[in-house]
């Protein structure tokens, strides 16, 4: 129990607002608490390996991979859910842990789907740590949410100042084939980051409520539907430069409208993705992972396959 109560004291009062009582399953009953836990270390050979691993359906995570030619020790990771989406009343809660000079991939085998809701809300932790020179993509899947459906998602980077970072996030209108955009009740997605010595760096807030404003007036979205956002967190001397050639890289698009800034006290890099298709913001997110791949690890990076 003291899992589900971590993850809802962290849910802001928006979100709770909706939580009443479930008449199915209720909260915190079994395949309603979603628990992962995984540390990676790097060994002897150079190769990142899983030196701990917990998981409670309806989180799991499949044995590690390693398929880049130009980084053979690298380790990719899949997140995996065998419900197939986020129910009302769930609460995940996901720690990963990189040591030891690991490098990682790690992405989810599909989109995050947020099932409409009748009564409560969903929510989801991830709490990541980098130790010094380590090195981690998370780049999950778009989330989805449906219909009145209420979503709270707290990302937690604690990313040593010597450690880099890439992660993603993309958010769609929802179920457009099924003729639902901007349905859904409330998707609040927070972020902050500090570094090994618990200083801030920094912290984002994107609280969408589309029943209560037009997601399509200027200043808000326009006549974008999706927006995807990278957090890169690296060493302090990289980020001038690698920011410059991030922006010569990935700013002229037909397809989606971008923007590039440095982070306060020159702690990462933040880019901002608007577009109407998810696989055109994906491509960009992927430039931007090719650019820092080449950057600090002096390799290339490979399109993720996902069967």
């Amino acid at each position: 129990m003291s899992d589900i109560k971590l993850i809802s004291d962290e849910t802001p009062i928006e979100v709770r607002k909706y939580n009443s009582k479930i008449e199915q399953l209720e909260v915190g009953k079994s395949g309603k608490v979603g628990i992962l836990d995984i540390e990676l270390k790097g060994n002897d050979q150079n190769k990142t390996v899983i030196t701990k691993q917990f998981s409670q359906v309806p989180l799991q995570i499949q044995r590690a991979v390693y398929p880049e030619n130009s980084l053979p020790g690298m380790a990719y990771l899949y997140i995996i859910s065998p419900s197939g989406g986020i129910l009302q009343g769930d609460r995940y809660k996901t720690d990963i842990i990189l040591k030891n000079n690991s490098t990682c991939h790690i992405t989810t085998q599909g989109a995050t789907r947020i099932y409409s809701m009748n009564s409560n809300s969903a929510s989801q932790m991830v709490n990541i740590t980098l130790d010094e020179n380590c090195y981690l993509e998370y780049i999950p899947d778009q989330i989805i949410p449906y219909q009145n459906s209420r979503y709270y998602q707290k990302v937690n980077l604690n990313i040593h100042d010597n450690a880099t970072l890439i992660y993603s996030e993309v958010l769609t209108p929802g179920r457009v084939a099924m003729n639902e955009s901007f349905e859904y009740d409330i998707c609040y997605l927070r972020t902050y980051c500090k570094n090994q010595n618990n200083k801030f760096r920094c912290l984002e807030n994107m609280k969408i409520e589309p029943k209560k404003y037009n997601m399509k007036i200027k200043g808000i979205l326009g006549k974008y539907n999706i927006v995807g956002t990278v957090y890169v967190l690296t060493k302090k001397n990289q980020i001038e430069k690698l920011e410059e050639k991030i922006y010569e890289k990935i700013q002229k698009s037909e397809l989606v409208s971008i923007g590039t800034s440095i982070l306060p006290n020159e702690s990462g890099i933040i880019v901002k993705i608007l577009g109407n298709n998810t696989e055109d913001v994906f491509d960009k997110i992927y430039d931007v992972l090719k650019i820092t791949r080449k950057e600090i690890l002096e390799a290339e990076f490979t399109k993720i396959r996902k069967n």
